[in-house]
C-alpha cells in the first residue's frame, strides 16, 4: 500500500521530511476497518507528530489521520460497517 511517512523529524524544507513509501497491505482484525483511501489531508496532529515523534529504529512513521475511502475488509468484531461502505 502507498503511504506518506518519515524516518526522522527533519525540517519541512528537507527532501526527506516526508516520503512516499510502499508498505505491505495490513489485515483487518478485531474492530479494524481496512479502507481503500481515495483522499487524505494533513491536519495539525500530523504536523505535531512529524515534529515530535520519531520513527522506530529501521521503520517509517506513517502520518495522515484524515482520510476518505471505501471499506474493503472488516475485522471479526465490526458490526456497523461492511465492505463497500464509504467512510
Amino acid at each position: 500500500m502507498k503511504a506518506v511517512g518519515y524516518k526522522r523529524a527533519l525540517p519541512i524544507t528537507d527532501r526527506e521530511s516526508l516520503l512516499d513509501i510502499e508498505l505491505p497491505q495490513p489485515v483487518a482484525s478485531g474492530h479494524d476497518l481496512l479502507v481503500k483511501v481515495r483522499a487524505i489531508a494533513v491536519n495539525p496532529v500530523d504536523y505535531k507528530v512529524r515534529q515530535n515523534v520519531p520513527a522506530e529504529e529501521g521503520q517509517y512513521k506513517v502520518i495522515g489521520w484524515d482520510a476518505v475511502g471505501e471499506v474493503i475488509a472488516t475485522g471479526e468484531k465490526v458490526s456497523l460497517f461492511q465492505p463497500g461502505d464509504q467512510v
